[in-house]
Formats: structure tokens, sequence, C-alpha cells
């Protein structure tokens, strides 16, 4: 869990501090896992061969945790990412972009404090509001993954995608168009931590349209928002 080792430091600044160290440390990390799966897809297809090892059944137990965690799929889930990896062709790294991880950091803080989940924060703004309060557009997708554990962790997770259907968050990872991310992770009440990623095709939210489609009037749609637990 972020800030395990802050709590046992006296003051409160001090504290503050190493939760803030350790949440940064974590968005770099992040993006740059983000960017060794775009990058390395097959390689990363071998690091989810070994990590299906540590399932019985729909039971995941990682070195160390000796309780497991219940899953929704299992391995089916792992073998459907892996399949996916191997025929997934590797993609440009996506640019850091500081206009997108403040708007992703906003998200983060104010659902760690409230405990809450999802893409509305208490104001009602949604991703591309967050965005467009920055200063920049609304074209932007987003990604939010709660629990504890390393980027490693949340990473494999977004991409595994278990339970969820449409396997969203993989897609938002893979999507070809995006070139710049946004990462801001911080504590959570109820899950630990929380992680939101801003995914967009501009270093800004704003809309990137060829010039084939600009002379035929074609619209610019935006990515949804996906969530992960």
């Amino acid at each position: 869990m972020l800030g395990a080792t802050a709590m046992l430091l006296t003051g409160a600044t001090a504290s503050a501090g190493e939760r803030a160290a350790n949440a940064t440390r974590l968005e770099r990390d992040v993006l740059a896992e983000i960017n060794r799966a775009r990058e390395h897809p097959r390689e990363y297809a071998e690091m989810l061969r070994e990590y299906r090892d540590f399932f019985d059944g729909r039971v995941l137990f990682l070195p160390g945790d000796d309780n497991g965690v219940i899953t929704n799929e299992g391995i089916e889930a792992v073998d459907e990412a892996i399949d996916f990896l191997e025929r997934q062709e590797a993609l440009p790294p996506l640019d850091p972009a500081e206009l997108l991880a403040l708007a992703a950091r906003d998200h983060a803080d104010d659902q760690g404090i409230t405990g809450a989940s999802g893409h509305v924060s208490r104001d009602g703004l949604t991703p591309g509001d967050r965005v467009k309060r920055r200063g920049g557009s609304i074209y932007v997708g987003e990604g939010i993954w709660y629990g504890s554990g390393d980027a490693g962790a949340v990473v494999r997770s977004l991409i595994v995608d278990d339970g969820v259907r449409s396997r969203g968050h993989r897609a938002l990872l893979f999507q070809p168009d995006f070139r710049f991310a946004g990462v801001g992770c911080g504590t959570h009440r109820r899950f630990g931590s929380i992680c939101v990623v801003d995914f967009s095709g501009t270093a800004d939210g704003s809309p990137v349209v060829p010039q084939w489609a600009k002379a035929r009037g074609a619209q610019v749609f935006r990515m949804p928002a996906t969530t992960k637990r």
C-alpha cells in the first residue's frame, strides 16, 4: 500500500511528503510499464505466462500471499490476454503530458479522500471536463486502477482486464492513436491505492483530425472511460 513506510514517521509533514514521493515514483513507473507493454507485447506475453502459474482455479496466490485473491475469470482471462499480446503489433511509446497528469492527479486526490470510485468526480466533472479545467480539451480516454501493488501489478491488471467483458482498459493501453498519457496515483481510503491514467492523441486533449478527414468534415469521437478494481 502506498504510504506504508510513511506511517512510521512521527511528523505529519514528513508522512505526507513520503506519500507524495511514493505516488510520484509509482506514476513514473506505471507510464514506463505501459510503454514496455506497447513496445514489446510479445515480451509481456512471456511475463503473463509466468504469472499464470500462480493461479489455483480462480484464486491467485502471488508470492508471500497465503490468503490469495479470488478473481472473476481465473486463468482464462490471462490466457486470452496472452493470445492478444502475441498478435498485437508493437506501438510507439506514450510521451508524458503534464496537463494530462494534472487532471489525472486531480481525480486521484479527489477519490483518495472520499473513497469513491468511477470516472465522475464529486463536482460532477468527467475525464474530459477535468482536462478542460486544466486548460486542455475533452478528447481523452481514462483508465482507473484500484488496489495495492507496484507498477507491474497495475499494468498487468489493466491488460488482463479480469471481469471486464469489453476489455476496455486493455483497449486504452493499446490504442494506436494515443501518443500521450498522464498518470496520477495516491492513497485511497477503501482500496489502499489508486492510479488514474489519462490518454490522448495530443498533449492537451485537443482533437487529432487527419487532413483528409478535415476535408470531408469527419467528426472526432472520444474513447470511453473505463475503471478497474
